[in-house]
Protein backbone atom coordinates (compact mmCIF):
# COMPACT_ATOMS: atom_id res chain seq x y z
CA UNK A 1 0.00 0.00 0.00
CA UNK A 2 1.36 3.45 -0.81
CA UNK A 3 2.28 5.66 2.06
CA UNK A 4 4.48 8.54 3.43
CA UNK A 5 5.69 8.11 6.87
CA UNK A 6 7.01 10.69 9.56
CA UNK A 7 8.88 9.13 12.26
CA UNK A 8 9.80 11.57 15.05
CA UNK A 9 10.51 14.18 12.62
CA UNK A 10 11.08 17.51 13.63
CA UNK A 11 12.55 20.98 11.17
CA UNK A 12 14.11 23.93 12.76
CA UNK A 13 15.42 27.10 11.22
CA UNK A 14 16.19 30.27 13.32
CA UNK A 15 13.77 29.89 16.45
CA UNK A 16 11.02 28.23 14.42
CA UNK A 17 10.43 24.35 14.70
CA UNK A 18 8.12 21.43 13.53
CA UNK A 19 7.57 18.16 14.74
CA UNK A 20 5.86 15.62 12.85
CA UNK A 21 4.98 11.85 13.51
CA UNK A 22 2.30 9.61 11.36
CA UNK A 23 1.41 8.12 8.60
CA UNK A 24 -0.18 9.42 5.74
CA UNK A 25 -1.76 6.90 3.21
CA UNK A 26 -3.78 6.41 0.23
CA UNK A 27 -7.00 9.49 0.33
CA UNK A 28 -7.36 12.94 0.68
CA UNK A 29 -5.60 14.43 3.89
CA UNK A 30 -6.46 18.03 4.95
CA UNK A 31 -3.25 19.91 6.86
CA UNK A 32 -4.92 23.38 8.84
CA UNK A 33 -3.09 25.58 10.63
CA UNK A 34 -2.77 29.57 11.55
CA UNK A 35 -0.89 31.89 9.23
CA UNK A 36 2.69 31.19 9.88
CA UNK A 37 2.42 27.81 11.84
CA UNK A 38 4.57 25.47 9.09
CA UNK A 39 1.94 24.46 6.87
CA UNK A 40 4.09 25.44 3.81
CA UNK A 41 7.49 23.94 5.82
CA UNK A 42 5.57 20.78 6.43
CA UNK A 43 4.72 20.41 2.13
CA UNK A 44 8.25 20.80 1.07
CA UNK A 45 9.12 17.92 3.99
CA UNK A 46 6.47 15.72 2.59
CA UNK A 47 7.59 16.43 -0.94
CA UNK A 48 11.30 15.80 -0.15
CA UNK A 49 12.12 19.60 -0.80
CA UNK A 50 13.52 20.05 3.10
CA UNK A 51 15.36 17.48 5.23
CA UNK A 52 14.73 17.10 8.98
CA UNK A 53 16.90 17.83 11.56
CA UNK A 54 16.02 14.37 13.62
CA UNK A 55 13.88 11.95 12.19
CA UNK A 56 13.15 10.31 9.75
CA UNK A 57 11.21 10.53 6.10
CA UNK A 58 10.09 7.55 4.60
CA UNK A 59 7.67 6.31 1.12
CA UNK A 60 6.47 3.29 0.15
CA UNK A 61 5.19 2.57 -3.61
CA UNK A 62 5.27 6.13 -4.59
CA UNK A 63 6.82 6.52 -7.93
CA UNK A 64 6.26 10.29 -8.25
CA UNK A 65 5.60 12.73 -5.68
CA UNK A 66 4.72 16.45 -6.74
CA UNK A 67 4.68 19.37 -4.33
CA UNK A 68 2.39 22.28 -5.89
CA UNK A 69 3.36 25.59 -3.77
CA UNK A 70 0.92 28.90 -2.99
CA UNK A 71 2.53 30.82 -5.56
CA UNK A 72 2.85 29.47 -9.32
CA UNK A 73 5.43 31.70 -11.18
CA UNK A 74 7.86 29.66 -8.50
CA UNK A 75 7.01 26.23 -10.78
CA UNK A 76 7.14 28.07 -14.05
CA UNK A 77 9.64 26.33 -16.68
CA UNK A 78 8.13 27.45 -19.80
CA UNK A 79 8.67 30.60 -22.36
CA UNK A 80 5.13 29.98 -24.08
CA UNK A 81 2.35 28.46 -22.36
CA UNK A 82 3.04 25.96 -24.92
CA UNK A 83 5.95 25.06 -23.41
CA UNK A 84 5.05 25.16 -20.04
CA UNK A 85 2.47 22.88 -20.60
CA UNK A 86 4.58 20.39 -22.32
CA UNK A 87 7.05 20.23 -19.23
CA UNK A 88 4.77 18.57 -17.01
CA UNK A 89 3.94 16.03 -20.06
CA UNK A 90 0.38 15.97 -20.22
CA UNK A 91 -1.50 16.65 -23.20
CA UNK A 92 -1.44 20.21 -24.34
CA UNK A 93 -4.94 20.09 -25.88
CA UNK A 94 -6.75 18.75 -23.29
CA UNK A 95 -5.15 20.95 -20.27
CA UNK A 96 -5.71 24.35 -22.44
CA UNK A 97 -9.43 23.80 -23.15
CA UNK A 98 -9.71 22.38 -19.69
CA UNK A 99 -8.52 26.01 -18.60
CA UNK A 100 -9.58 28.56 -20.78
CA UNK A 101 -6.37 29.15 -22.68
CA UNK A 102 -7.51 27.18 -25.80
CA UNK A 103 -5.61 29.47 -28.73
CA UNK A 104 -3.14 30.74 -26.40
CA UNK A 105 -0.89 28.14 -26.83
CA UNK A 106 1.95 30.85 -28.12
CA UNK A 107 1.58 33.65 -25.66
CA UNK A 108 4.25 34.72 -23.26
CA UNK A 109 3.69 32.76 -20.04
CA UNK A 110 4.66 35.95 -18.62
CA UNK A 111 1.23 37.53 -19.56
CA UNK A 112 -0.84 35.44 -18.37
CA UNK A 113 -2.86 36.78 -14.94
CA UNK A 114 -2.02 34.84 -11.58
CA UNK A 115 -5.73 33.35 -11.41
CA UNK A 116 -4.68 31.82 -15.48
CA UNK A 117 -1.65 30.51 -13.77
CA UNK A 118 -2.73 29.22 -11.25
CA UNK A 119 -5.53 27.35 -12.96
CA UNK A 120 -3.22 26.33 -15.89
CA UNK A 121 -0.45 25.11 -13.00
CA UNK A 122 -3.15 23.24 -10.76
CA UNK A 123 -4.16 21.46 -14.68
CA UNK A 124 -0.91 20.44 -15.56
CA UNK A 125 -0.19 19.24 -11.67
CA UNK A 126 -3.37 16.48 -11.59
CA UNK A 127 -2.59 15.33 -15.36
CA UNK A 128 1.01 14.43 -14.05
CA UNK A 129 0.11 11.20 -12.84
CA UNK A 130 1.72 11.59 -9.31
CA UNK A 131 0.71 9.28 -6.71
CA UNK A 132 1.56 11.54 -4.21
CA UNK A 133 0.06 14.95 -4.85
CA UNK A 134 1.53 17.82 -1.76
CA UNK A 135 -0.80 20.92 -2.76
CA UNK A 136 -0.06 23.94 -0.70
CA UNK A 137 -2.94 26.83 -0.64
CA UNK A 138 -4.41 25.21 -4.07
CA UNK A 139 -7.21 27.64 -4.40
CA UNK A 140 -5.43 30.77 -3.77
CA UNK A 141 -6.19 33.64 -6.64
CA UNK A 142 -9.00 31.43 -7.99
CA UNK A 143 -12.49 32.38 -7.81
CA UNK A 144 -15.82 31.02 -6.48
CA UNK A 145 -16.52 28.79 -9.48
CA UNK A 146 -12.69 27.97 -10.01
CA UNK A 147 -12.45 26.48 -6.42
CA UNK A 148 -15.65 24.36 -7.16
CA UNK A 149 -13.97 22.87 -10.47
CA UNK A 150 -10.51 22.11 -8.65
CA UNK A 151 -12.10 20.57 -5.90
CA UNK A 152 -13.72 18.17 -7.78
CA UNK A 153 -11.09 17.65 -9.54
CA UNK A 154 -8.73 16.49 -6.39
CA UNK A 155 -11.67 14.59 -5.16
CA UNK A 156 -10.67 12.37 -8.19
CA UNK A 157 -7.42 11.66 -6.89
CA UNK A 158 -8.62 10.00 -3.72
CA UNK A 159 -6.63 6.61 -4.88
CA UNK A 160 -3.74 8.40 -4.64
CA UNK A 161 -2.18 10.22 -1.56
CA UNK A 162 -3.33 13.63 -1.49
CA UNK A 163 -2.65 16.27 1.14
CA UNK A 164 -3.83 19.62 1.02
CA UNK A 165 -2.18 22.21 3.63
CA UNK A 166 -4.56 25.56 3.27
CA UNK A 167 -6.79 27.40 5.52
CA UNK A 168 -9.67 28.32 3.19
CA UNK A 169 -13.10 27.71 4.57
CA UNK A 170 -15.47 27.17 2.23
CA UNK A 171 -14.39 25.21 -1.24
CA UNK A 172 -12.99 21.75 -0.03
CA UNK A 173 -13.41 18.67 -1.59
CA UNK A 174 -14.55 15.83 0.49
CA UNK A 175 -11.59 14.64 2.78
CA UNK A 176 -10.42 11.00 4.74
CA UNK A 177 -8.39 12.70 7.40
CA UNK A 178 -7.98 15.90 8.93
CA UNK A 179 -4.45 17.24 10.58
CA UNK A 180 -3.73 20.21 12.54
CA UNK A 181 -0.28 21.75 13.46
CA UNK A 182 -0.86 23.03 17.02
CA UNK A 183 1.98 24.83 18.75
CA UNK A 184 4.36 23.48 16.51
CA UNK A 185 3.46 19.58 16.35
CA UNK A 186 1.59 18.09 13.65
CA UNK A 187 -1.61 16.30 15.53
CA UNK A 188 -3.58 14.19 13.15
CA UNK A 189 -7.36 14.16 14.07
CA UNK A 190 -8.01 11.15 12.51
CA UNK A 191 -11.22 10.06 9.78
CA UNK A 192 -13.98 11.53 9.08
CA UNK A 193 -16.52 12.06 10.10
CA UNK A 194 -15.06 11.96 13.84
CA UNK A 195 -12.24 14.24 13.36
CA UNK A 196 -14.43 17.55 13.54
CA UNK A 197 -15.57 17.95 16.43
CA UNK A 198 -12.10 17.87 17.76
CA UNK A 199 -10.54 20.12 14.63
CA UNK A 200 -9.78 23.41 16.01
CA UNK A 201 -9.32 25.75 13.18
CA UNK A 202 -12.67 24.42 11.68
CA UNK A 203 -14.16 27.13 9.62
CA UNK A 204 -16.78 29.21 11.51
CA UNK A 205 -19.78 27.64 10.31
CA UNK A 206 -18.43 24.11 10.87
CA UNK A 207 -18.31 24.82 14.09
CA UNK A 208 -21.91 26.31 14.64
CA UNK A 209 -22.95 23.11 13.30
CA UNK A 210 -21.10 21.07 15.62
CA UNK A 211 -22.17 23.01 18.65
CA UNK A 212 -26.17 22.44 17.20
CA UNK A 213 -25.19 18.73 16.91
CA UNK A 214 -25.24 18.90 13.41
CA UNK A 215 -22.09 17.40 12.58
CA UNK A 216 -21.74 17.48 8.77
CA UNK A 217 -20.71 14.05 7.18
CA UNK A 218 -17.54 15.99 5.94
CA UNK A 219 -16.57 19.01 4.95
CA UNK A 220 -16.98 19.97 1.30
CA UNK A 221 -20.01 22.53 0.87
CA UNK A 222 -22.30 19.69 -0.07
CA UNK A 223 -22.16 17.65 3.16
CA UNK A 224 -22.45 21.01 4.57
CA UNK A 225 -25.65 21.92 3.35
CA UNK A 226 -26.95 18.17 4.24
CA UNK A 227 -26.19 18.85 7.98
CA UNK A 228 -27.64 22.59 7.46
CA UNK A 229 -30.80 21.18 6.29
CA UNK A 230 -31.06 17.79 7.96
CA UNK A 231 -33.59 17.87 10.66
CA UNK A 232 -33.74 15.96 14.68
CA UNK A 233 -35.65 12.64 14.91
Amino acid sequence: MKELSFERVRYARGGFTLDADGVFGPGIHLVSGRVGSGKSTFALLAAGQLSPVSGKISTREISRAIVSMQFPEYHVTGITVRDEVSSWSPGPADVLETVRLAGRENDDIATLSRGEMKRLHLSCVLSAGADLLVLDEPFSSLDCTEKRFFSSEIAGHGTDIVIICTHEPLWLPDVDYIWEIRDGSLVSLGDLPGAIPGWDLAPGHIRDLVRAGRIPKNISPGAVLEALCRTRG
